[in-house]
């Protein structure tokens, strides 16, 4: 369960309670608190990058505070360079097929888009919604990007109707079961 727990807290862009992760995993929120404190230890240390901070009854994995400068630097080369193939390639996902949440863009694009995300949040190109029932946000293209795009309904994107339909998308997603 605390390796479940782990990925919970690396896959979610939001602070998350015992309570949320408790139903995710369908265990006992004491369980999950006890597991949450284990990893507090594990990862919490001056050498390591990840941290889990815990405000009020959330928490959320992020860097090691001793390396913000660092992370700043690279967060800000980030957002002021243009953006990459990937960072285009998930951006088009997220229009065709959003909303659309973390674990599925990853399971479409088939490596890891926490970065990525991150920094499409940042630019304003997408936006992010909790969705009550994966207990995961979702996310989908923003109006800034829309307008930037010189469109005011995601359906004038090309070939929209034949991308965001896709046997290959419906075959992933289990859409229509």
């Amino acid at each position: 369960m605390k390796s479940k727990i782990e990925s919970i807290l690396f896959v979610a862009s939001k602070p998350l309670s015992s309570s949320q992760i408790a139903k995710a995993l369908k265990i006992d929120k004491k369980k999950v608190e006890v597991l949450l404190k284990s990893l507090v230890e594990k990862f919490n240390k001056p050498d390591s990058g990840i941290f889990i901070i815990k405000q009020g009854e959330k928490y959320q994995m992020c860097s090691n505070p001793d390396n913000k400068e660092t992370v700043e630097g690279f967060v800000k080369t980030e957002v002021t360079d243009e953006l990459t193939r990937a960072q285009l390639e998930t951006l088009s996902v997220i229009a065709y097929l959003g909303p659309i949440t973390r674990p599925e863009l990853e399971q479409v694009r088939g490596v890891n888009c926490a970065v990525i995300i991150r920094n499409l949040l940042i630019r304003g190109l997408i936006e992010e919604k909790m969705d009550k029932d994966k207990a995961l946000p979702i996310y989908s293209i923003s109006f800034e990007a829309m307008s930037h795009l010189g469109i005011t309904d995601i359906k004038q994107l090309p070939d929209y109707k034949e991308f965001s339909n896709h046997e290959y998308v419906e075959k992933i997603f289990n859409r229509g079961d």
